[in-house]
């Protein structure tokens, strides 16, 4: 469940790198509150403590009610970053998982 999720979040992400219209990024907004927010719920339940307070910190981001005002540049460079950390991370938990 938690890699389909970083895997739609990462491609909203990306997507947001193209010209969309402003409803789109208002959508990606609210499914990345709800995203990160699972994710962090997730990642404390297993005791993932450093996981569950950045995908806090990026829900807070993310979320559609209080903007944060970055401009387009600053959003697209933080839509890039965060789509690659996602899908590193998919990766990475996939190999901790194979050594346990």
């Amino acid at each position: 469940m938690d890699n389909v999720i970083k895997i739609v979040l990462a491609i909203l992400l990306f997507l947001c790198l193209a010209d969309m219209p402003y409803g789109y990024f208002q959508f990606v907004r609210l499914a990345g509150l709800i995203g990160f927010t699972i994710l962090a719920y997730r990642a404390n339940q297993e005791g993932r403590k450093t996981e569950m307070i950045i995908y806090c910190g990026l829900a807070l981001l993310f979320q559609p009610f209080f903007k944060i005002a970055l401009g387009r540049t600053l959003w697209n460079l933080v839509d890039l970053i965060v789509g690659i950390s996602l899908l590193v991370s998919l990766f990475f938990n996939n190999n901790s998982k194979q050594t346990k």
